[in-house]
């Protein structure tokens, strides 16, 4: 009766603390999916920032045909920040893949502002129809693209704050939960990137 007893204390203990492992696992499991799924809010906003830039570039090339290095330079930078949101989507929280999407997408913000600022000597442009809408709209991504890498940044502090403290950084090391990399700005180009191309027209 005694070892029935002992057993059904050692069978009880195993049952609460696979109840525990797997409670810890689960909640693991979704802070990730939540910083994932932060990430792709992003990826939303850049990819609609993305098909902006040609026609703001179409628009702008018909009155600035003496800056076509201006806007050379724009659609480059388009390109590097396309290469380097996809490298961040192959591998989203990887630092070395965040790192690239934050210094190419301050390329692209230095490149667009110096568009917005060579557009400025243009007054038909300025008063361009279309230009102006097209500001409005690339403004507007702009702002949205700063609340998605909040929220990104956000739901990767949770996730790696889960992972880190004990217990959850014991179930999260046996099972491979690596850490997630914030979308960080380089100090060097902090006040540029932080702040959305001026569009005014």
């Amino acid at each position: 009766m005694g070892s029935l007893l002992i057993l059904l204390v050692f069978l009880g203990l195993a049952v609460v603390v696979v109840l525990w492992a797997v409670g810890i696992y689960n909640g693991l499991v979704t802070s990730r999916n939540a910083w994932k799924n932060a990430f792709a809010q992003i990826d939303v906003q850049l990819q609609r920032r993305f098909d902006l830039i040609p026609n703001l570039v179409e628009t702008a090339k018909a009155y600035m045909g003496h800056e076509r290095e201006t806007l050379e330079a724009v659609i480059a930078a388009r390109s590097a920040a396309q290469s380097g949101l996809a490298a961040a989507k192959a591998d989203p929280g990887d630092a070395a893949a965040m790192a690239q999407l934050a210094a190419s997408q301050g390329q692209l913000n230095g490149v667009l502002g110096r568009l917005m600022a060579v557009a400025e000597a243009y007054p038909d442009l300025k008063a361009n129809q279309n230009m102006m809408q097209l500001s409005e709209e690339l403004a507007s991504t702009e702002n949205r693209v700063a609340f998605a890498r909040q929220a990104y940044n956000d739901a990767v502090m949770a996730y790696n704050n889960k992972r880190e403290t004990f217990p959850s950084s014991v179930v999260a090391g046996s099972f491979g939960f690596a850490p997630a990399a914030l979308l960080d700005i380089p100090a060097e180009k902090a006040a540029q990137v932080r702040e959305a191309p001026k569009v005014q027209f």
